[in-house]
């Protein structure tokens, strides 16, 4: 590495955001851009380990050390070269990947490790500035078709790829805008939509076709997408929200957090005039249900709204600040975790389990009653310890309880299978039973994170291109990311 010991002369640095009071005004990114010497004295720390194992830490096999020793030495075009060489949208995992990276990173044994997502971020971001990122169309089309249905990270990773093999790519979206979980789950306050359309529109000038507001079976019959592709790439996300059977769980104001992010962000992109009082947390007793980073962006989009006050149950127990004995380096890092939204007004609460939920006479929702719970390890399972029940007020319950698979009509409409998960059922190959239909991202694999997501995409895109052509000179990730 450019700086031996780089990593004894310079301590971490995090990101820095804009004070809550000011951020809370509008839903606009509020991060604030470190100074370049700052990232070059960051990428210095990057030690000379031997053993990288940020490489097994990352689903996509980034060149981490590659890139950091680049931007020590303040060759920043060619650390974005780096970082493209394995990762499609750095843009958009910089700001969302939950870096386990960072907890592989063999300087946290004993120090607070590298700040490699800050980085990465600010390599694309470079990049963009100086108009380093440019189409790159491919020279020559190959005459076979391809279709992707799902226009997430997984798909524009997959359409990225196959397209520049010179494949001619069509994305079908069913919603009106280009990319999925990421313009309508994922509040604006951590990904700015303009951040998805300036990368879209590169991929359009690099020849991929897409095309919205068409749900496959519906607008475009099935035999006509079989008869007119030579393959078809499922990308279409897992779906269906985990709901909680408990009684009362049919009042009006218990809504899933996935419908309230998304009417949130339709709300801020101006598709909507107005919040829709069902979603709108203004003034409102709220408690979010589930203590992931869906429940964490509903606590940020609840404060923007000006609700009365925001409470968030989790069922398992408050993790410890530093890791256990039973949770050792270089595995992802079972400890508390505090985001920005949490930051911003929240009352948190461990070990908890919703019971019912309490309506008026109109069924409108004005309560619910919870008990307290332990982790029974032998059994396995949570316990519920006796007189502890309680009894919250409300106005407003967020559920954000993850998701459970893909939706099975598509699956069955092209007769492909699930499997004993529910989700849909591909080879080592990412190839269904049909063997021109393959499946990557979510779908495949269950609900997982957008650096999986584009692993994915980017591995059944050299298994299509094979299948295609008998073989394939796309990349494939760095073998230790399957670690």
């Amino acid at each position: 590495m450019g700086k031996v010991k780089g990593f004894k002369e310079f301590k971490r640095i995090d990101e820095e955001y804009l004070p809550v009071r000011k951020r809370l005004k509008s839903y606009k990114e509020f991060t604030l851009k470190p100074k370049e010497s700052e990232l070059n004295s960051q990428a210095a720390r990057c030690m000379d380990c031997g053993v990288p194992f940020c490489h097994s830490g990352c689903p996509l096999g980034n060149l981490i050390p590659d890139f950091n020793d680049l931007v020590y030495n303040n060759k920043w075009k060619e650390a974005l070269d780096v970082l493209h060489s394995t990762n499609n949208f750095p843009e958009f995992t910089g700001r969302l990947c939950p870096a386990p990276c960072e907890s592989a990173c063999v300087l946290g044994i004993i120090d607070p490790p590298v700040s490699i997502e800050l980085i990465e971020k600010h390599i694309v971001e470079r990049g963009f500035k100086e108009k380093w990122i440019v189409p790159k169309p491919p020279l020559e089309r190959t005459g076979k078709k391809v279709a992707i249905i799902g226009s997430g990270p997984a798909g524009l990773a997959a359409a990225q790829q196959l397209n520049s093999s010179g494949h001619t790519i069509t994305v079908f979206e069913r919603d009106n805008k280009i990319g999925g979980l990421l313009r309508y789950g994922i509040p604006d306050f951590k990904l700015g939509k303009n951040i998805i359309d300036r990368r879209v529109n590169i991929l359009t000038e690099e020849g991929i076709k897409f095309k919205c507001n068409i749900e496959i079976g519906k607008e475009l019959k099935i035999q006509d997408l079989e008869d007119e592709f030579d393959a078809i790439l499922l990308a279409t996300g897992s779906t269906i929200k985990r709901n909680l059977e408990i009684p009362g769980n049919k009042l009006s104001g218990v809504i899933q957090a996935m419908d309230f992010l998304t009417h949130n962000n339709q709300y801020v992109d101006g598709q909507l005039k107005k919040h829709s009082e069902k979603f709108n947390a203004k003034g409102k007793k709220v408690i979010v249900i589930g203590g992931g980073d869906t429940g964490s962006d509903c606590i940020g989009t609840s404060n923007r709204h000006g609700a009365k006050d925001v409470i968030n149950f989790e069922l398992a127990g408050k993790p410890a600040d530093e890791r256990t004995s039973e949770n050792p380096w270089p595995y992802w890092p079972f400890t508390l975790k505090t985001s920005s939204s949490h930051e911003e007004g929240v009352e948190r609460e461990w070990s908890v389990l919703t019971k019912r939920f309490i309506g008026d006479k109109e069924d409108n929702i004005i309560g619910l009653e919870t008990v307290k719970v332990e982790f029974d390890k032998e059994k396995k399972k949570f316990i519920e310890i006796e007189n502890t029940t309680k009894r919250w007020d409300c106005d407003l319950v967020i559920l954000a309880l993850g998701f459970t698979g893909p939706e099975k009509e598509l699956p069955s409409k092209l007769d492909i299978e699930l499997n004993e998960r529910g989700n849909i059922s591909a080879n080592s190959e990412y190839q269904t039973k049909k063997n021109n239909i393959f499946t990557a991202g979510d779908c495949r694999r269950g609900q997982s994170l957008i650096v999986w997501a584009i692993s994915e995409g980017r591995e059944a895109s050299y298994h299509v291109d094979k299948y295609l052509m008998g073989s394939s000179n796309l990349p494939r990730k760095n073998s230790l990311g399957d670690l």
